[in-house]
């Protein structure tokens, strides 16, 4: 039961950055080809509902 948690939680720290930062990339190089369109909008906007860019950072002290 904790074993198929903590690869929940790996898939979960690991892949989720990852697959929004593939999704940036992709949707970035898209734009230097073509031009802004609405691939590259979608892209871009699930990259961020992923993963927003800037996100706030807390401070602890």
């Amino acid at each position: 039961m904790i074993q198929k948690r903590i690869a929940q939680w790996a898939v979960m720290a690991v892949a989720v950055p990852l697959a929004a930062a593939g999704a940036r990339r992709l949707s970035h190089s898209l734009e230097a080809r073509r031009g802004p369109t609405g691939v590259s909008r979608l892209l871009t906007k699930g990259a961020d509902l992923i993963r927003p860019q800037k996100a706030k950072r807390r401070r602890f002290f």
